[in-house]
């Protein structure tokens, strides 16, 4: 394949085209017949059959680092866990959480700046390219705009953890006509939202009104469409949102917490049922093969790379509802809490399958949330095995996010109260209703609502995201204990991280942000 060396100034973008090449599932010399600034309907997207490969390509960005199973690291950035076992992809983890942040960081920073761009350059492909197929008289332009949707779905999704992670930030509406349209400044982060906001617009009036099945949907974009609205604190817009997914009655709880997270539950329509969006897996598909064999079983059941703290296991209320400071019920061991918590993770005393790790939990705890007990005992090979889907965007966060946006737009009222007590009443769970007299006002309600989106969704990838949005990432984290003997350092100016050096390098418009 061409391209042996390439230019700094133009490698981020050479990279999303040769992962679309690649997923496109081009031969090796592609690229060679079909330079990159001529990859055109000449070629390819000439019927729907290339528009439905196309968009796997798009799907398939969402397989590696952030998008992926990955994103779970992203609880290491926050009061949740801590990244005790560096793996080979996400390096540097921990030493951002305590004080060693820069432009220079490398590993995980780098991928959590480069994932969201490839899919955003795979997304701006597809777009510039499809209207070729319509040439097919097989293919309507309604049934293209569907296809459209899903690929604006996904660049919003993109573009989301761009605009949280560094606010302003280059922002490419199409794809480029030449590599110098690659070299642009930040672009103002209502700008972002702007086309985030249009994006999941056309996707909500255009996607299928169905349950959730491996393709992005209405509810998909409206569950994302409430999350975009809620970071930014427009409360009521969000509020009306996320009820028109609720009054939709496309999704509901899942009838097995943990099961949510596995591969044979997510299969079970009585658990998918939960789920509005995922990154999807296969046998076939494992977890990571290169640069080498990982995924979820390997990562966090054997080696224990993830770790909580205790932090998190003590914001989880008694099974009557008390607070375990202040409780009749026995409570050493965390015996007698919420059920979430032991099927989040391994607690200190509890004896698993294989009770031989590698490592030992520096932290006391195991994440046990998407580790399929049943393959135990676990073996390097087992990592072949994680194929167990990623899940973005679930009910439950559905209703957390009214109840969160509704109290914030209005107060309490029943709907929050109920909102509320319908996930903490699922089915094996089975948590005491809110005390409507003890949590009354806004302010006492939006603590309890805070801790309940902790402990529903923890190790999910949301803490870090939360804190930072609510403005309290720094009261949180700045001088909390973490492994090692040392403290996590969260400074004013790390609400938005740095941009890697590579890209400042790359692309001379592009201005650094404040602090680093």
């Amino acid at each position: 394949m061409m391209i042996m060396k390439i230019n700094n100034k133009i490698s981020n973008w050479i990279i999303g085209a040769v992962l679309v090449c690649t997923a496109l599932a081009c031969d090796d010399d592609f690229l060679e017949k079909n330079p990159l600034d001529s990859l055109s309907s000449e070629t390819f997207w000439q019927t729907e059959d290339h528009v439905v490969t196309g968009l796997a390509g798009v799907y398939a960005t969402l397989t590696d680092n952030y998008l992926g199973y990955e994103r779970v690291y992203y609880e290491c950035l926050s009061d949740n866990a801590v990244n005790a076992m560096p793996n080979f992809e996400q390096t540097n983890l921990y030493e951002m959480t305590i004080g060693a942040l820069s432009a220079t960081s490398g590993g995980a920073l780098n991928n959590m700046f480069l994932q969201p761009y490839k899919a955003i350059t795979a997304c701006n492909y597809f777009l510039a390219n499809a209207d070729g197929a319509l040439e097919d008289p097989l293919l309507t332009e309604d049934e293209l705009n569907v296809y459209k949707a899903e690929v604006r779905f996904i660049r919003a999704l993109a573009y989301f953890d761009v605009v949280q992670l560094w606010g302003e930030a280059p922002l490419y509406t199409a794809f480029p006509d030449d590599l110098d349209e690659m070299v642009v400044p930040k672009s103002p982060v209502a700008d972002i939202y702007q086309l985030i906001e249009e994006d999941l617009n056309f996707a909500i009036s255009t996607l299928p009104d169905t349950p959730y099945s491996g393709h992005a949907v209405k509810g998909s974009a409206q569950g994302l469409l409430g999350r975009v609205l809620l970071t930014q604190e427009k409360w009521a817009e969000a509020a009306d949102v996320l009820k028109d997914v609720i009054d939709g009655g496309k999704f509901r709880l899942a009838d097995s917490y943990k099961d949510i997270f596995l591969k044979g539950g997510q299969a079970n329509p009585s658990v998918n049922a939960e789920i509005l969006f995922s990154t999807k897996y296969s046998s076939n598909d494992v977890h990571r093969v290169d640069p080498v064999p990982a995924g979820l079983y390997l990562e966090l059941g054997q080696q224990y790379y993830l770790q909580p703290f205790a932090d998190l296991a003590d914001a989880y209320q008694m099974s009557n509802g008390d607070d375990p400071a202040s409780t009749s019920l026995p409570s050493e061991n965390y015996q007698n809490r919420d059920p979430r918590l032991d099927m989040t993770m391994k607690l200190p005393d509890e004896s698993w399958p294989n009770d031989v790790p590698i490592f030992s939990s520096m932290t006391g705890f195991v994440m046990e949330k998407y580790v399929d007990l049943a393959v135990m005992p676990l073996t390097s090979e087992d990592a072949f095995e994680s194929d167990n889907d990623f899940v973005h965007l679930r009910y439950a966060d559905i209703l957390l996010m009214y109840a969160e946006a509704k109290n914030e737009a209005s107060g309490p009222d029943g709907s929050v109260y109920n909102a509320l007590d319908e996930v903490r009443g699922r089915s094996g769970v089975n948590m005491p209703a809110v005390d409507r007299t003890m949590y009354a006002d806004q302010g006492s309600l939006r603590e309890f609502i805070r801790n309940e989106r902790r402990v529903e969704l923890a190790l999910e990838g949301h803490r870090y995201f939360d804190l930072k949005r609510w403005g309290i990432a720094k009261e949180k984290l700045d001088g909390m204990p973490t492994t090692g003997g040392n403290i996590m350092v969260f400074k004013d100016h790390f609400y938005k991280l740095p941009f890697p050096q590579s890209e400042l390098d790359s692309n001379p418009e592009l201005v650094q942000n404040e602090g680093y």
